[in-house]
């Protein structure tokens, strides 16, 4: 089941997953809510490279994004 949640009057996209019963939600919807970015797939980019750099932490798998419905 796909839905578009509402956060302070801006949408993100989730997907519910049935079998581990669980919510994704895509994470740059997410950004662009918490920061009001222009561009925040550009800026979560940045903050992963800073963290990949700094701490030596991933904060990503190996795909580089997964598809969700508009």
């Amino acid at each position: 089941m796909n839905e578009i949640k509402i956060y302070e009057n801006k949408e993100i996209k989730s997907v519910w997953d049935n079998e581990k019963e669980e919510w994704y939600f895509s994470v740059i919807d997410v950004v662009a809510v918490l920061t009001d970015s222009k561009n925040p797939r550009n800026y979560w980019y940045r903050v992963k490279k800073r963290m990949i750099e700094d701490e030596k932490s991933q904060l990503s798998t190996f795909c580089r994004q997964l598809k969700l419905e508009s």
